[in-house]
């Protein structure tokens, strides 16, 4: 299996000048394999693929002197990008989706940049990179398997290294253990267990926070260094955001995969629910959905359960929360009843541990259990 380190970096301001220089020759670079792609079809209504653009960079190395700097590897994963993004551009109209075609990288919308194979080297508690020189790393857990790749990213300001590498799996004894799992917005989630993990809301938190910032943003003048420094504030309070989520959604997955054998989930599409959402009741909900990130915490449940033996089923939500799970019947209830009544079985149980419990049937009967 793959797994990715990441590690936060301490560069010195020689070297940092050095990768911000990469990242804008990168992005040029790779706009211009975008826009070279673009011209060939409508111009000559023909395809070019990662290798006739991989041959071209000596030329433009002649052309451009700056991309004589930059180790050859890394410009040729520019090369690679471009190409991945096309393919998955085709693969979208292909399957009748949404394509989406590849954007040119504006200014700050290139963030990182890889090593593929060679050109970077970990010396104790240092990376040495080639043409960029040694960098202190902060590795706060030991990486087990075998390295692949070394990318550099810049994320609000700060540098961090990401190794992917390959490594065996190791599963955790085997448990016959099964529960089912609703997702929501009172709790973020509940259990067939009748447990319940508690919705912390990160966003909330910190929105008076960021509005407040915000709104000093929106008063400095453009290219100002004040508005450098609060646009930092801005940035950084996102930045929190965001890594109490992560931290969040990685502890509870990581739980839960421990404790059973047989986890079943809800198939959400989090993209449709929201547009839906803003068709009924404008974008009231839109940052609470946003907030939750349950396509995260399933990434990470299915990530964690592969990597520990466990099995995750997706099954399809439509009725859970109207089907009685003791009996069956059909209670009709809308989103504002928040408590199951069975006029049949007598039944009486909130209306998200009753989703829970259908959640785990239908989970149980795809395995033929």
């Amino acid at each position: 299996m793959l797994k990715t380190y990441k590690y936060r970096i301490h560069p010195t301001k020689k070297q940092i000048t050095t990768m911000n220089q990469w990242l804008s020759e990168c992005r040029w670079l790779y706009n211009h394999f975008l826009e070279e792609r673009k011209n060939s079809w409508e111009q000559e209504n023909k395809s070019l693929n990662y290798y006739s653009q991989a041959v071209s960079i000596v030329k433009l190395k002649q052309e451009r002197p700056e991309l004589n700097n930059i180790h050859s590897q890394v410009l040729q994963n520019v090369a690679v990008r471009v190409d991945l993004a096309f393919k998955a551009f085709f693969r979208r109209v292909k399957a009748g989706e949404k394509p989406g075609y590849p954007r040119f990288k504006g200014k700050d919308r290139y963030d990182s940049f890889t090593f593929p194979q060679t050109g970077f080297k970990i010396v104790n508690d240092r990376i040495q990179l080639s043409k960029i020189g040694s960098i202190k790393v902060k590795f706060h857990r030991p990486i087990i398997g075998t390295l692949k790749t070394c990318t550099i990213r810049k994320q609000a300001g700060k540098w961090y290294i990401c190794f992917a590498c390959e490594y065996q799996s190791v599963p955790l004894p085997v448990s016959n253990k099964a529960v089912g799992i609703d997702v929501g917005l009172e709790s973020f989630a509940t259990l067939s267990t009748k447990e319940k993990i508690a919705n912390p809301r990160f966003f909330k938190t910190d929105q008076k926070a960021l509005a407040k910032a915000q709104r000093k943003l929106s008063k400095q003048e453009r290219g100002t260094p004040e508005r450098k420094k609060v646009k930092k504030v801005v940035i950084r309070i996102h930045e929190r955001i965001s890594n109490r989520r992560h931290n969040f959604i990685h502890q509870e997955a990581r739980k839960i995969v421990n404790k059973f054998g047989i986890i079943c989930i809800e198939k959400l599409n989090v993209k449709d629910m929201m547009n839906n959402h803003t068709k009924t009741f404008g974008n009231k909900l839109n940052k609470s959905i946003a907030d939750v990130a349950w396509s995260q915490f399933a990434q990470q449940l299915f990530f964690k359960a592969e990597d520990a033996g466990r099995k995750v089923i997706a099954v399809e939500p439509r009725g859970t929360s109207q089907i009685c799970s003791q009996c069956g019947t059909i209670v009709k209830k809308d989103l504002s009843t928040r408590w199951h009544k069975c006029p049949v079985c007598g039944l009486s149980i909130h209306r998200d541990e009753n989703s829970s419990l259908n959640i785990l049937r239908l989970g149980m009967q795809s395995l033929g259990l």
